[in-house]
């Protein structure tokens, strides 16, 4: 249920420790930009999202509104009014209470969100209590209450051997933001406008400034491409936790790659080593060891092991084996059991694809589609060369290549070059006492 609240998701930087071309927030985790899952907790609790934006712009909105709809994106001024501080200054919040989230945040929940706002005060900031607070803005609190943060890069040493950090979350009241934005000063080591540097002001005016202590997995940020692969594995292990809870059987569970928009339905089991990706879709299948299934539904079959179905590939009934490679094709009753390739295919009930086959469905330029009837009987090691059209009732002999077409029913395709014999050949080419 939406709640009287405004989420504002700081998502402006550039993100320079990643160390990549690519806007730090678009970095992937699951299968999913980072800032998608900070949006996604917010859309939980509230219809009023905002994202601040400025590096690469574009490229962030666009990534976003393929995932929702009606999010607010405002851009910052960075040249003007760097700093988490200046980002906040074109900010035009719907209710009362503010939640200030870091898009670089992806392992917040709806629950660590909600927890801001059982709290009663003029602001609310997360801390957190780190062995090695090093990176981190240090928080100075005396009676139960923030008196001030201060950025690392401007610390004392005594400051900087304080281990409560700032873990970068505020929920402030409106008009806290309305009366102290505009006293922000960039008159530091990094000439940008903090918006931490509100604490001290609001501090100075006797307002109430809680401290939340938050757990750290939760609003652990992610500034290197080691945090990235920390934070993966940490949301990826709570997606296996939920399907497990939602009755997947999962072998090996920590060996599974599996991204976000991948959904399970009815009786499913995953080996070892599997990896699916994308809006996967598995129904009552078996998922045998070490396959990959990328943007597809597989719907009472089993694949694997070592199968790999690409993207739009549609399994209904089907047996796909080891070593076969699926790609943008639909499958119903099937089986392929060995070494095949079947791209832009249409197959029917009942068919057998002989181990070796292959769609050969691409000239150069064009891609070309491959339709099996149903209960045809593919030989081994045949070649079908695209456009093809196969009617029910057919056996193609292995080793045949079945070319551009429309072949009818009730049929046998055959096509072999004639076996030759040379007698002798043998003692010829070796040498009467030699062997091979």
């Amino acid at each position: 249920m939406s709640q009287p609240l405004s989420i504002v998701i700081l998502a402006a930087g550039k993100g320079s420790r990643m160390k990549s071309t690519k806007t730090k927030v678009l970095h992937e985790i699951c299968g999913r930009e980072m800032l998608y899952y900070s949006i996604k907790a917010a859309r939980e609790i509230t219809d009023d999202v905002i994202v601040v934006v400025a590096h690469q712009k574009e490229a962030v909105i666009a990534a976003m509104e393929k995932h929702f709809n009606n999010i607010t994106f405002v851009t910052q001024e960075a040249d003007t009014f760097p700093g988490t501080g200046g980002a906040m200054m074109g900010v035009s919040p719907k209710y009362d209470d503010v939640l200030v989230l870091n898009g670089d945040m992806p392992l917040m929940t709806k629950n660590s969100i909600d927890a801001f706002m059982n709290r009663e005060s003029d602001v609310v900031m997360s801390v957190i209590e780190l062995e090695n607070p090093s990176g981190y803005g240090r928080v100075i609190i005396e009676n139960d209450h923030v008196v001030r943060i201060v950025e690392e890069k401007d610390a004392t040493a005594q400051e900087r051997a304080i281990q409560t950090v700032n873990a970068g979350v505020y929920a402030f009241k409106h008009h806290v933001l309305q009366t102290y934005l505009p006293q922000l000063s960039n008159d530091n080591a990094q000439s940008e406008y903090y918006l931490t540097d509100i604490i001290a002001l609001a501090r100075a005016d006797g307002l109430s400034i809680a401290p939340l202590t938050v757990e750290e997995v939760e609003f652990k940020g992610v500034n290197s491409k080691n945090d990235l692969a920390n934070a993966e594995m940490i949301l990826m292990d709570r997606l296996r936790r939920t399907w497990m809870d939602a009755g997947v059987i999962m072998q090996l569970p920590e060996t599974i790659y599996l991204e976000e928009g991948v959904k399970f339905e009815g009786e499913c089991i995953i080996e070892n080593g599997v990896r699916l990706c994308g809006n996967t879709l598995i129904v009552n299948s078996h998922i045998k060891a070490h396959s990959v299934i990328e943007d597809s539904s597989v719907k009472d079959s089993d694949v694997g092991p070592l199968a790999h179905l690409r993207p739009l590939s549609v399994l209904e009934k089907t047996h796909i084996g080891n070593f076969v490679e699926v790609k943008k094709s639909t499958l119903t009753g099937v089986k392929a059991g060995h070494l095949s390739y079947l791209g832009d295919a249409t197959i029917g009930e009942g068919s057998n694809i002989g181990a070796g086959t292959i769609t050969c469905n691409y000239d150069g330029v064009k891609k070309y589609q491959t339709i099996i009837g149903k209960n045809v009987f593919v030989g081994s090691d045949t070649q079908l060369v695209a456009p093809v059209e196969i009617a029910d009732n057919v056996m193609i002999a292995a080793g045949t290549t079945v070319t551009a077409g429309k072949y009818e029913s009730d049929i046998l395709i055959l096509s072999r070059t004639p076996i030759r014999k040379v007698a002798g050949f043998f003692t010829k080419f070796f040498g009467k006492d030699s062997s091979c």
